[in-house]
């Protein structure tokens, strides 16, 4: 199961006591405070492991509680600093403090780690009090409590390039033929139920990264369908290849493709402007190339023809692809 929103608790751990304490030391006639400091509680972060690529591990542990800090000793001795405690994320994951809905981190790079629950800080020993006139002062200070935090994370995958179009355009088939990972293919709706990464590689070790979005159908903003809980996972992308089936069973091909495009724009205007290439899949099939005419002139730009159960094409789209990346790092 592919998990890509889940809320947690963190508390940071409590401060330990402060100690009250005297030196007590055969032929020391003047044995003074020396009650040392409390430790340090432990404290919550959240790590970016590249290792892990959902939430779903979150999903069962809900609570996330460092250690407290150790109590103060005599001859000064500061308590021991409690134990942290890692939380491993995705890389992509966006943590908010879920009371008050503002954004904490965006864990976008591999290894990067936040403290999302502070530990509570020691007590201060008897040592501290001591004055001239106070010399046996038998004050101390309790720990500090850790901070306590609802947290709500979000994953959004980071990807260069996000496949959409509406179910059974070929996305998954495009992806397995142009990387090694190996997303579900059959002919009926809906076989993607969860976002996919796929690295594509090109010569000259020119690579990039793509995603596989679940198929949005016309509505998916007001829930239809699997809805548009998956086009997150597209707003980080530089670029979106727009697949279309140039050959569907029913529907027209121009209007699939404004439809999605109009679920773009309501889900978000950043995502709508993002620069599109377009592609019509299935150019295999008959009737392909008076559709794809029809297409190009409904469109009025460039659309690349390709099929991808026979890999027809797929050079051009993937040249296609790189420059327009290249374009992007440029502007």
């Amino acid at each position: 199961m592919f998990l890509d929103e889940v809320e947690i608790a963190a508390k940071g751990g409590d401060g330990g006591n402060g100690c009250v304490s005297f030196r007590r030391e055969k032929y020391v006639p003047f044995g003074g405070p020396d009650g040392g400091d409390g430790g340090d509680g432990g404290g919550v972060y959240c790590h970016a492991d590249p290792s892990v690529n959902t939430l779903q591990h979150l999903a069962g542990k809900h609570h996330w509680k460092a250690g407290r800090g150790g109590h103060g000793k005599g001859k000064k001795c500061t308590g021991r600093r409690g134990r942290d405690v890692v939380v491993p994320v995705p890389p992509g994951t966006i943590i908010r403090d879920a009371e008050h809905n503002s954004v904490l981190k965006d864990l976008v790079n591999v290894d990067e780690k936040v403290c999302v629950a502070a530990g509570g800080r020691g007590g201060l020993g008897n040592v501290h009090f001591a004055t001239p006139a106070h010399q046996a002062p038998r004050e101390s200070t309790p720990g500090e409590p850790g901070q306590f935090r609802r947290l709500h994370l979000e994953l959004k995958l980071i990807a260069d390039v996000g496949l959409l179009g509406q179910p059974n355009a070929g996305k998954s088939t495009l992806l397995r033929r142009l990387s090694a990972a190996r997303p579900k293919v059959a002919a009926y709706p809906f076989t993607t139920l969860e976002p996919i990464l796929g690295i594509v590689t090109l010569s000259d070790e020119r690579r990039f990264v793509m995603a596989d979005i679940p198929g949005l159908i016309e509505g998916a903003h007001r829930g239809v369908g699997l809805g548009d809980a998956f086009l997150r996972h597209v707003e980080r992308t530089r670029l979106l290849v727009h697949m279309v089936d140039i050959c569907p069973l029913d529907g027209d091909p121009v209007e699939q493709y404004r439809a999605i495009n109009n679920e773009l724009r309501q889900h978000s205007a950043v995502l709508a402007e993002k620069p599109q290439i377009a592609v019509a899949n299935k150019m295999d099939l008959t009737g392909s190339q008076e559709s794809l005419r029809r297409f190009q002139a409904a469109l009025g730009g460039e659309v690349i023809a390709i099929s991808a159960a026979t890999g027809a094409g797929l050079d051009r789209l993937t040249r296609r692809i790189w420059r327009a990346l290249q374009e992007h790092e440029q502007s």
